[in-house]
């Protein structure tokens, strides 16, 4: 077969980037596809050192440092792009790789990050931390959203499989699109997180500085825990915020390499986790060093962290809500439980979702879509005559 892999934009390598590399690991003869290719040439050598083939938006200007500011145009973009030739497309979506043109020969599976968060259930949040919430902008955005909407609703009857990468983006598949999807959670480097056994008296919060990862929350709850100790590590716009919260127990690192981030993943006697995520790598990566993870009870953590109540092998707790005592009750709620979380079963349990795992179920996911349709079932049937 011919098989054609369609991802947003590769500027930087994400989350959503690595399911692209796996992807091509599973199809290596796939040709790759996107709205935009700027990726650096050390992002370039782990897919291979591909070229994507890429939209009319390449070449706009500021396209590469603004790219989400031609979100109107992408649509269009997308429709461009001539798949025709290919037996099997896999769109990498998390805004409109799903809405690509495909044919009734050929199989489209839809390996989906999120629908359009801006456009759908988090439009009014995006409105507000944009600052658009009145005037001729304000309008015209919304004017823009609504339209993207129509668009992406219009546009799910074209894919023939959808993929979630966990129960929460099932759902909103479920909610916004009206379709079921499989599950198939997105791979986690593993070996990269090596298991530590030895933990220091400290909490460890590490994350993008960012509204709605909720840093300044966490470093509050535990200036008012003057006894416990919390190592926060991070950089972005909420850094200030952070640094004005920060009492004599909370040490605030700002950026850290790589390796001075996972030590302290690997260190810490437990990881605080308070945005609500699609996924979320970050909360695995630190059970895979043994650490468990106190999080927030909502979104893609529901799937990656086992809380005492529903597991003999714990590997974490949640709190309901996002908020001072509600981050301070668990903390003492997993002090009181702590022999009860060993970082043998953490990292059992981030094993199941390692990047072997991925590339497993995924292909399985694509061949079963394959089977069951027509075109590939009638040559089956052909063959066996």
């Amino acid at each position: 077969m011919r098989v054609a892999i369609v991802h947003e934009w590769l500027v930087t390598r994400a989350g959503s980037e690595r399911v692209v590399e796996q992807l091509l690991q599973v199809w290596p003869q796939a040709d790759l596809f996107a709205l935009i290719d700027f990726y650096s040439e050390a992002d370039r050598a782990h897919i291979g050192g591909r070229h994507a083939r890429t939209t009319f938006l390449q070449n706009f200007p500021g396209a590469r440092t603004r790219y989400r500011s031609l979100l109107p145009l992408m649509p269009l973009a997308v429709e461009q792009l001539d798949l025709s030739s290919y037996d099997l497309v896999i769109s990498s979506s998390h805004a409109v790789a799903k809405g690509v043109l495909t044919g009734p020969d050929q199989v489209h599976v839809s390996y989906v990050h999120s629908p359009i968060r801006y456009a759908w259930d988090l439009q009014h949040q995006y409105l507000r931390e944009s600052g658009l919430l009145g005037g001729p902008k304000a309008w015209l955005a919304r004017w823009l959203l609504h339209r993207i909407r129509i668009w992406d609703y219009r546009t799910a009857a074209g894919v023939d499989q959808f993929v979630a990468n966990s129960e929460f983006i099932a759902r909103r598949i479920r909610k916004v699109y009206g379709r079921d999807s499989v599950v198939v959670h997105p791979p986690v480097e593993i070996d990269a997180f090596p298991l530590q056994e030895q933990k220091q008296d400290y909490y460890l919060c590490a994350s993008r500085m960012v509204p709605y990862k909720q840093m300044p929350l966490i470093v509050e709850a535990f200036a008012g825990m003057p006894g416990r100790r919390l190592v926060v590590i991070g950089e972005g716009p909420e850094l200030q915020r952070v640094r004005a919260l920060a009492a004599p127990n909370i040490e605030v690192l700002g950026y850290q390499p790589h390796a001075e981030l996972r030590r302290h993943m690997q260190a810490a006697k437990a990881f605080v986790f308070a945005a609500e995520e699609d996924f979320g790598i970050m909360p695995v990566e630190v059970q895979a060093c043994g650490t468990p993870v106190i999080a927030y009870g909502r979104g893609g953590a529901r799937d990656t962290v086992l809380p005492p109540e529903s597991s003999s092998h714990p590997t974490g707790m949640f709190f309901e809500a996002q908020t001072v005592d509600a981050i301070r009750a668990a903390v003492d709620r997993f002090e009181a439980l702590a022999p009860r979380f060993s970082p043998q079963a953490c990292r059992e349990h981030a094993l199941q979702f390692d990047e072997a795992v991925f590339r497993r179920r995924i292909a399985e996911v694509v061949d079963e879509a394959c089977r069951r349709h027509p075109r590939f079932s009638r040559q089956t049937a052909t063959a066996q005559e």
